[in-house]
């Protein structure tokens, strides 16, 4: 059969999104605030009232943040060159094989341009039958995967020719955890080649795994999310022999959150006497506000002052290990597909 003849499969990778401009910022915290799965702003009638008062308060402040980072969210473009990545991987694989397939990969944001909606769309327009929706969150929670998805079936019921997989999460994935291992490996090198007379042995560094944080209610309801960070650790150490400890970053809001927080966990590690710690933003497969601006920047400049040498494990980004395993998701889910409306 000719290739140009086989409807393509389409992949559609979702996340979160980012401000791609200053002008941007105040529009997408709106967005993400305004998602009763992450937070109920009291009654739901309040929410998107309340989500304006919050995101047009915090706008200014955000601003200068990502103009510390370089003006906007380097999210967006990461994700597209993922996606880029993804498909080219895909088109290789598939040429050595025995199937007669093709994909198309495509981006859906939960909070910024461009939407689910706006994906969906293009894939409609482009005549794709059969859809694997990937989430780029590798630890399922209802607040990230959850609320993606839901904003997907929603838009979904405006095209029901089109069947979904959808792909929760990949948290134990061997290929990602494979590729996690080859980062934090690099991270450990450089710390003993930083000064040939006095590098730092693999020993005296310390490891610690920062989460994305999570309100605790979603937890106490039966959330996966910290038994699947806790699994991808285990799986990592489980190769790498290193002394750790698991935090949570980044947390907003008024309500409790999981514990114990980054800020927290670094003063703990001052105490105990650790000198030299490597930071793996565990929960984040791109460069993005955590990363660049809380990680290095925030935390950085904290464990300086309490005497510890902080860096961070680079993200995964484009790292060719990280692509074969979205590769190998998608590859698996399209043979096992039971596909569905």
């Amino acid at each position: 059969m000719r290739a140009d003849r086989i409807i393509p499969t389409g992949v559609l990778l979702l996340n979160l999104g980012g401000p791609d401009s200053p002008a941007a910022v105040k529009p997408f915290l709106f967005n993400l605030f305004s998602d009763r799965q992450i937070i109920r702003l009291g009654p739901a009638v309040l929410q998107r009232p309340l989500a304006f008062m919050i995101s047009s308060l915090r706008a200014r402040k955000t601003r200068r943040t990502y103009e510390i980072i370089g003006g906007s969210s380097p999210i967006n473009n990461m994700t597209f060159l993922q996606s880029k990545a993804l498909e080219q991987r895909l088109a290789e694989e598939t040429a050595t094989g025995s199937r007669d397939e093709i994909f198309k990969v495509f981006v859906g944001m939960r909070y910024w341009h461009p939407f689910v909606e706006d994906a969906v769309k293009d894939i409609h327009g482009q005549g794709i039958e059969k859809l694997i929706a990937l989430s780029l969150y590798p630890h399922y929670s209802a607040a990230t995967t959850g609320s993606s998805l839901s904003d997907l079936r929603r838009v979904m019921t405006g095209y029901p020719g089109i069947k979904i997989r959808a792909v929760e999460s990949w948290h134990d994935h061997p290929l990602y955890i494979q590729a996690l291992v080859e980062n934090i490996t690099k991270g450990l090198l450089a710390f003993r080649s930083s000064s040939p007379s006095s590098g730092v042995h693999q020993d005296e560094v310390h490891i610690l795994f920062s989460a994305h944080s999570l309100p605790k209610k979603f937890v106490l309801e039966g959330d996966p999310y910290v038994d699947h960070i806790m699994a991808t650790i285990q799986a990592v150490t489980a190769k790498i022999n290193v002394p750790w400890s698991l935090s949570y970053q980044s947390k907003s809001g008024p309500v409790a959150w999981l514990e114990p927080s980054t800020e927290h966990i670094l003063r703990e590690l001052s105490e105990k006497g650790v000198k030299n710690l490597l930071v793996v933003p565990v929960s984040f497969v791109s460069d993005h506000i955590e990363t660049l601006y809380e990680i290095d920047i925030l935390y950085k400049t904290m464990a300086a002052g309490l005497g510890i040498r902080l860096e961070r494990v680079e993200s995964l980004n484009l790292s060719g290990t990280f692509i074969s395993a979205l590769c190998d998701i998608v590859l698996r889910e399209t043979k096992e597909a039971v596909w569905r409306q």
